[in-house]
């Protein structure tokens, strides 16, 4: 209550030893004439338990009346010094602390054989209170070092650094196997930016989002294992088994396939006139037509459930990817140490080289072990193809797609520039929420899983050129630059007295300038994703089909004959649709996982 009677505690202590020789001597039997000159020099055993019980009556005193006090006046004074600054709340500081300091500045004390440091037991106390604070809460983990070097500044208290990682995958429960189990969950509920490769939650009407990013997942990583890596690709695959057949009752249905099927007769028909592009007002008009089958009670379309089928798959790959680099983080920190990724010698030989004993070849072996591994999910050694998992989920699937019962999946093409302008519609909504403070309607600023999914789905089903020929995005720029030019001409013809005009034309200028935007911002991120499935070695072989094409034709040449050569790099005599040997004809089922 008052520090500065402090001083007064060692002289105290001093004054309760005092004592130490009656108590030694303590004695209930009464002593005869010739002992009573020698009490308290002979210790009984009586005695010794009495003073026991005295340094530990005195010691708990000790510990209930000033040690407890003290570590919690110290503890609050370091939380509302913190949280002043944090919340910014002056009021929080306005109560008067005693000053403690001269607690610390005290010698350790001695009570008998005891000694008792109020220094070290303060800083026992604050250091066991937040790491398991710390260990409950981990997102606090700043706040709780900022304590400690406050403890530092203000009491010159040295504690123990708490090594727990600082951005824990467990902080909001975001670890990845936590993920894995409940991906159907995750993938709806979740946002995927591909250019960060990071997950946001769904914004409806909460103040806070979660986030995942690659170092929450490379904690986790750290944490279970890379062999988890290869789980989360087999959960992954089982899922895309359930979207995928979802995508194909939605395509098979009479209403959808019969209006897919008259769209592709009329491109095909119209194509010289439309000049190879499928225009933005049959899209439109498309959309319009999907909404008069039906509204489900918030409002969502049949072309909204299957653009969110779409997105949901995109997020489950974009979860794989981000999952993929975040074990080549994990990796490249782990093999760090290692100077020479190119040339490691197998520590195995050099071990039998030496003769040495069993224990060490096996340590050795474990070794060799561990380094091929990492060096494999990184990439090295020809490791590639173990990391190539969005390529693995398309090889797997791919055949089961070719046979005859899937064949109406091959009408998808014509349906995407639809989706689309559903999709950017959707966008624009959402980007408007995002500045509204009220509404429980869904609000985001990002949602490249679409895109991603898009570029999938149409490498799954070989329908990249089939879209490439609508020359969608160059119609929604030609519609864009056609409609400013017919209101740039509107605007002349007007005067500038119809207030009402104006304002109409402001308003539709604002709307196609975010249908271009938007338009261009799903342009790149597709464009993007599209590269995440392209074939690398193609480009080689079609270097080398062009180099075996000259050659022949030097050769012909030579011969007389170069004019009946045909090239060797036809094109035509590959057919992208074709099934693979050894697969199933009869049956849909998806084949099984690869090891």
């Amino acid at each position: 209550k008052n520090p500065d009677q402090v001083t007064r505690v060692p002289y105290l202590l001093a004054a309760l030893r005092d004592c130490r020789n009656l108590l030694l001597a303590y004695d209930p039997t009464p002593p005869s004439k010739a002992q009573g000159m020698a009490v308290g020099r002979n210790p009984t055993e009586l005695g010794k338990a009495f003073l026991q019980g005295f340094k530990h009556e005195v010691l708990g005193h000790f510990e209930k009346e000033i040690i407890s006090p003290l570590c919690r006046e110290v503890e609050n004074d370091l939380r509302l010094h913190i949280h002043s600054v944090v919340l910014q709340q002056s009021s929080l500081r306005k109560v008067k602390f005693k000053d403690l300091r001269k607690f610390f500045e005290m010698r350790p004390l001695k009570f008998f054989d005891i000694m008792v440091d109020v220094k070290e037991r303060v800083t026992h106390y604050l250091d066991t209170t937040f790491y398991n604070l710390t260990t409950v809460t981990l997102h606090d983990w700043r706040i709780y070092a900022e304590m400690r070097n406050l403890a530092y500044e203000e009491y010159g208290l040295k504690m123990a650094e708490v090594h727990l990682p600082g951005s824990s995958h467990y902080s909001e429960g975001l670890d990845i196997l936590e993920i894995m189990r409940n991906i159907h969950i995750f993938v709806a509920r979740y946002n995927y930016n591909m250019n960060t490769q990071m997950f946001v939650e769904m914004a409806t009407d909460q103040k806070h989002l979660n986030t995942i990013s690659i170092q929450h997942i490379a904690d986790s990583i750290r944490t279970h294992g890379t062999g988890i890596m290869n789980t989360t690709i087999n959960f992954t695959y089982q899922f895309l088994g359930r979207k995928l057949m979802l995508f194909s009752e939605f395509l098979f249905d009479d209403h959808i396939k019969s209006r897919l099927m008259k769209d592709i007769r009329w491109f095909k028909d119209n194509n010289d006139q439309l000049k190879n592009k499928y225009p933005f007002v049959r899209a439109e008009k498309f959309h319009r037509a999907i909404r008069k089958l039906g509204v489900t009670k918030k409002g969502q379309t049949y072309l909204d459930k299957f653009r969110r089928i779409i997105t949901e798959i995109g997020n489950a790959l974009g979860y794989v990817r981000t999952v993929r680099s975040a074990g080549m983080q994990y990796s490249s920190n782990a093999i760090k140490f290692v100077p020479d990724l190119e040339d490691i010698c197998e520590f195995t030989e050099l071990v039998d080289e030496q003769k040495l004993s069993p224990e060490t070849r096996e340590a050795c072996a474990n070794l060799d072990s561990v380094l091929k591994s990492l060096i494999d999910s990184i990439g090295g050694d020809g490791g590639d193809g173990e990391t190539e998992y969005l390529k693995i989920l398309v090889n797997v699937i791919k055949p089961a797609l070719k046979k005859d019962r899937f064949r109406h999946l091959q009408n998808f093409h014509i349906i995407v520039p639809p989706l689309t302008f559903n999709f950017v519609e959707k966008m624009s909504i959402e980007k408007e929420r995002i500045s509204k403070k009220s509404g429980r309607g869904e609000a985001s600023f990002t949602d490249d899983g679409f895109a991603l999914g898009l570029a999938y789905l149409l490498k799954l089903l070989d329908q990249d050129a089939a879209f490439d020929s609508l020359h969608w995005f160059n119609a929604v720029k030609d519609f864009v630059s056609e409609k400013k030019a017919a209101i740039a001409a509107q605007k002349k013809q007007r005067s500038r007295s119809d207030s009402t005009d104006m304002q109409h034309v402001q308003l539709t200028i604002k709307r196609l300038h975010n249908i271009r935007r938007e338009f261009e911002l799903l342009y790149y991120s597709f464009t993007g994703a599209r590269i995440f499935f392209s074939e690398p070695e193609s480009v080689e072989q079609k270097k080398k089909e062009e180099k075996e094409k000259e050659e022949k034709e030097k050769a012909d040449e030579k011969k007389g004959g170069g004019g009946n050569s045909e090239p060797a790099g036809d094109a035509a005599s590959h057919t992208p649709g074709s099934s693979p040997p050894g697969a199933d004809a009869a049956g849909g089922a998806i084949p099984p996982p690869p090891p």
